[in-house]
């Protein structure tokens, strides 16, 4: 575990799984004890929302965020970490279908933010297709949490497909998963909002 209780009573340790510096933290009332979301976030520490990591301090965070790619004594690869994801957008009659390439964390959350953002600005429901996320971390989940807002702001829906276990995991926990749409297939997905919009109905896929 990365967070684990501390030595004075009512305070949790974390603990950066890079370069092991330890923070003394006082949690606010969380949803439940394995979850550290609120804590993370509090001191600029990115991770699982999970007492069990991985997390990285502050520190480490920005030490990610401008490293150099793993072959930096060669010619850079563009397939190599956080260069090869993407998210591939496709836009339908029935909505814009937003598809992550893996993992959704804070090293590739700017893409994300930003095809979001785009998708967000037109006319058109959303859908967020998590076929290859395996997971999310504090940051992925507070990008779900915005588009959700936004969308409902702008009387839109937002979609989620084929969540993994893990990220269920995490809806449940933080008492989210009846907040979001969240279907097992991108044709139920776009079924549904085709029935809400009846100019939709007879439109081709």
């Amino acid at each position: 575990m990365t967070v684990v209780p501390g030595l004075r009573s009512g305070t949790v340790n974390l603990i950066c799984d890079r370069c092991g510096n330890s923070v003394e933290a006082v949690p606010a009332v969380l949803p439940e004890p394995e979850v550290v979301w609120t804590v993370l976030n509090d001191h600029g520490w990115e991770g699982s929302p999970f007492a069990v990591g991985p997390h990285r301090c502050a520190g480490c965070t920005v030490a990610s965020l401008v490293a150099p790619p793993p072959n930096a004594d060669g010619p850079a690869d563009p397939t190599d970490g956080p260069r090869a994801w993407r998210v591939d957008v496709e836009e339908l009659p029935e909505a814009v279908v937003l598809t992550p390439s893996g993992d959704i964390e804070v090293l590739v959350a700017d893409v994300l933010r930003e095809a979001l953002a785009a998708a967000l600005s037109g006319d058109r429901d959303v859908v967020l297709d998590l076929c290859r996320v395996g997971m999310l971390d504090s940051t992925g989940l507070g990008l779900l949490v915005r588009a959700h807002r936004e969308a409902r702001q702008q009387g839109r829906s937002f979609c989620l497909v084929a969540p993994s276990r893990f990220v269920l995991t995490v809806l449940h926990t933080m008492r989210l998963e009846s907040v979001f749409l969240v279907f097992d297939h991108r044709s139920q997905a776009l079924a549904c909002l085709a029935a809400d919009r009846p100019d939709l109905s007879t439109s081709g896929r």
